[in-house]
């Protein structure tokens, strides 16, 4: 095993056990808005209470580990290729941070070791200059990936037009949709505009940012976040589809252009679970600090 594999088997294992600050803060959070006994706050202690109980015994906190990306700097490429990212995924496997969970969609077959042709799922992609080059992984369950939706406007059905106020009608529908099912409370990653591959790559790329971020880039995308956000937590979902004031947990979105005859909005719903970790590469050797 190399160093560099060990580094990536690491950072799985870390992935798998420990939910992000972010996501632990905004579920306590949820929590204690919740109605004392309700069943919402139940859920919500359950969930916490099993964050606590995998962390302090190493153990997956979903029994779904899910599709893996990676997103890695560029300048780690020669590092980190497709062959290192096997290793470390085969040994996260063999030490049980992975369950088997990659399947041949042709034949059935199962690969053992979660690594095919595509598996794990790997973006190089341009990090800052000015910092220690960074590995992210994202762990995505397939409760939450069959809750992503993609919407083309017009859309009659929605009363959904070519406008932002469109625009919403589509996410929040989305959210009406995946009630549930998805493992509630959520976080919404949208992509506005692109074509339909970029659409849902974007969108799943907004899941990278913390659900505590401050944005200062776009004060209409800003809003939009905010306002949905605030929108769906009326809906009376609730954790788990059981009702309650909770059932996002955050919404970012981003954008891109479009061709004039294509308006697409793109929703990547991820469960509580938003398993997503960081390590900075500090030395040649795959080494590095988890962030």
């Amino acid at each position: 095993m190399s160093k560099a594999g060990e580094a990536v088997a690491s950072l799985i294992a870390e992935a798998s056990t420990s939910i992000p600050p972010d996501v632990e803060k905004a579920l306590k959070s949820a929590r204690r808005r919740e109605e004392k006994g309700s069943s919402a706050a139940v859920v919500l202690k359950t969930i916490l209470d099993n964050c606590a109980l995998a962390r302090r015994g190493r153990t997956p906190l979903c029994q779904d580990t899910g599709t893996l990306a990676f997103y890695i700097d560029e300048r780690l490429r020669r590092r980190f290729p497709p062959s290192v990212l096997k290793e470390g995924v085969a040994l996260a496997t063999a030490r049980g941070y992975l369950r088997k969970n990659c399947i041949d969609s042709v034949t059935g077959r199962s690969y053992d070791d979660n690594c095919a042709d595509g598996a794990p799922v790997v973006h190089y992609v341009e990090g800052d200059s000015g910092a220690a080059p960074e590995i992210t992984l994202v762990m995505k369950g397939g409760g939450s990936e069959n809750m992503s939706r993609q919407y083309s406007l017009p859309d009659a059905s929605l009363g959904a037009g070519r406008d932002m106020a469109g625009v919403r009608r589509c996410i929040l529908d989305a959210v009406q949709k995946a009630q549930g099912y998805g493992c509630a409370p959520g976080i919404l990653g949208v992509c506005i505009g692109g074509d339909r591959a970029t659409g849902f790559e974007v969108a799943k790329e907004q899941l990278l940012r913390p659900l505590d971020e401050r944005r200062k880039d776009d004060p209409e995308l800003r809003r939009m976040e905010k306002d949905v956000l605030a929108d769906a937590n009326t809906l009376g979902i609730g954790p788990m589809g059981l009702g309650g004031r909770t059932t996002l947990l955050g919404v970012k979105i981003a954008s891109r252009p479009r061709v004039p005859a294509s308006f697409f909005v793109t929703v990547a719903y991820m469960c509580w679970a938003c398993r997503r970790r960081t390590i900075k590469v500090a030395d040649g050797q795959g080494k590095g600090v988890l962030a």
